[in-house]
């Protein structure tokens, strides 16, 4: 399907499938020059104390057939605690440059072992030993407690660390490997809202529903989208 740019409405006849507009406007933000993290999202979960909480996560991938999204994270983070009582989730991409707005909401799983070691593989060692340096939403005295607590799992990692947490005092950093308790998540997604923004209000606005049924671990079958203006 063609791109629709900025200031552009939705057809008359809505898509089958809103995934495919959702990955050609993520597509589209990140051609912008003035894009810092175009793929930054609003990700909202709540647990057992049906107490929601909100933060920005990197969306990787929004794959439209069969229809997810994918983030990476740490599993005994606030929001993996909560995923692990309640798989619901909404996600929220918003760019202001173009006028567009994505609204999500689906069943959160945890992606397969081997995509999340092929992505831990691809990031820089820096990122990869930040993976297992910090316990993600949990308590610290302070930056200096964190920083000695990063030089004390670098080293049980076989990582001498130079002066600053950001150099080496080896000339190659040896293989990370993936911390079980670190990895990617599917969202996969069963609502999806498009928006673009009008003139005087009257944006163009338009909702898509289906219904999933789980296929294992990590996977879903999604059934026919069905979708219909909102008024803005």
């Amino acid at each position: 399907m063609s791109q629709p740019k900025a200031g552009d409405r939705l057809p008359d006849e809505l898509p089958d499938n809103p995934m495919h507009w959702a990955a050609d406007w993520l597509e589209a933000a990140a051609a912008l020059p003035e894009s810092r993290n175009p793929n930054s999202m609003t990700l909202v979960t709540c647990g057992a104390d049906r107490q929601p909480s909100a933060r920005i996560v990197l969306c990787k991938e929004i794959v439209p057939d069969p229809g997810y999204l994918v983030f990476y994270t740490n599993y005994q983070s606030q929001k993996g605690r909560e995923l692990a009582q309640n798989a619901r989730v909404a996600a929220v991409f918003y760019w202001d440059a173009i006028g567009r707005q994505i609204r999500m909401q689906g069943a959160a799983v945890r992606s397969p072992p081997e995509e999340s070691d092929a992505y831990f593989a691809s990031r820089p060692w820096g990122s990869q030993l930040g993976a297992w340096g910090s316990d993600q939403s949990r308590e610290i005295a302070s930056r200096a407690a964190l920083i000695a607590q990063l030089r004390e799992r670098a080293a049980g990692l076989g990582i001498a660390l130079g002066d600053d947490t950001a150099s080496l005092d080896m000339a190659v950093p040896p293989a990370i490997g993936r911390p079980p308790h670190w990895g990617g998540y599917r969202i996969w997604v069963d609502t999806v809202e498009l928006w673009i923004e009008g003139r005087d209000r009257i944006h163009d606005r338009a909702r898509w529903t289906r219904g999933l049924e789980a296929r294992g671990a990590h996977e879903f079958s999604g059934g026919a989208w069905h979708g219909t203006r909102l008024q803005p």
